[in-house]
């Protein structure tokens, strides 16, 4: 049974980073986990910048560690979290700080909201979330902005979307989703999309029957889709087969908005071996558009 006993929290006291410490907090109560927030700052040294012509250089001094621990510490009262979560302050590189925090404390899941602290309106290329994604080696829960503000003080997943490529990490995804479903007593709609040829008409015109290539294509999926699931599973967890044809980011965030999904669980990488750095990848696009919760889990590493 999948259980997250160690949960990191990277916040900025940004909105964003708010609501995705409320989601932590609540799968910390779930599953009786330790739950590390954590601040990153370039440093916490006294540093020279730049200044005018009437003051050439001028000398800033960051807040101190202890009084940015003790900011951490009445936030975290406040939110009734003071018995269960540790604060934690370092200084250095935020994506690569989060990672080492991440392989130091063994997580098993990092939760990250999607917009840093200077408002951007969408998640940018480079950004530390992004960066996470690519290299965190445990799942990662993006949480978007459009995700329901409050959240119940024990957070279950009922209706859960797991798109399905068949690659490695979309199979190892294809096992969390099917755990938390079971937990919950909820479904996983299992969901393949079928990339239709081109968008664009061919230059030329070769004759071939459409319609039966559809059905072999939908008759294969299907195939492949159910012996992914034993039957005994389908036994203790609702699963609904759905198959597609389309671009896969457009029609999973259709998917997800129209039924709709309180969690969509998805491989970190696609067929490819192509991860996140490909701007447009699949897995990004979702983590983008989405309008809940996002987990990505990476596929076993190869020893």
């Amino acid at each position: 049974m999948i259980e997250f006993k160690q949960i990191i929290c990277p916040v900025d006291f940004s909105e964003s980073s708010v609501q995705a410490l409320a989601y932590a907090a609540a799968l910390a109560r779930w599953y009786d986990a330790q739950l590390t927030v954590l601040h990153v700052v370039p440093t916490f040294e006294a540093i020279q910048l730049r200044g005018t012509l009437v003051e050439p250089v001028r000398t800033v001094t960051p807040m101190p560690r202890e009084q940015v621990l003790e900011q951490m510490r009445r936030s975290l009262n406040l939110a009734d979290l003071s018995s269960r979560a540790t604060p934690v302050a370092e200084s250095g590189d935020p994506q690569a700080t989060i990672i080492e925090q991440a392989l130091s404390r063994k997580a098993d899941l990092i939760v990250m909201g999607t917009h840093g602290r200077r408002g951007f309106k969408r998640l940018l290329l480079g950004s530390v979330t992004e960066a996470v994604l690519r290299e965190a080696p445990c799942p990662v829960l993006t949480v978007p902005p459009h995700a329901p503000a409050t959240v119940s003080q024990a957070l279950t997943f009922k209706r859960i979307l797991c798109p399905m490529d068949f690659s490695p990490s979309a199979l190892q995804a294809l096992g969390f989703a099917l755990d938390l479903a079971r937990q919950a007593e909820g479904r996983v709609m299992l969901f393949h999309v079928v990339e239709w040829l081109t968008e664009e008409e061919p230059r030329t015109s070769a004759y071939f029957n459409v319609s039966e290539y559809r059905r072999y294509m939908v008759e294969d999926a299907q195939e492949r889709l159910r012996n992914l699931v034993a039957e005994e599973s389908r036994a203790w967890v609702e699963i609904d087969d759905v198959i597609v044809f389309g671009r896969p980011y457009r029609e999973i965030l259709r998917a997800a908005e129209s039924k709709p999904a309180d969690l969509i669980v998805m491989g970190a990488q696609g067929r490819g071996g192509i991860g996140l750095a490909l701007f447009g990848s699949t897995t990004q696009q979702v983590v983008r558009g989405g309008m809940c919760p996002v987990m990505t889990v990476r596929g076993l590493r190869q020893s």
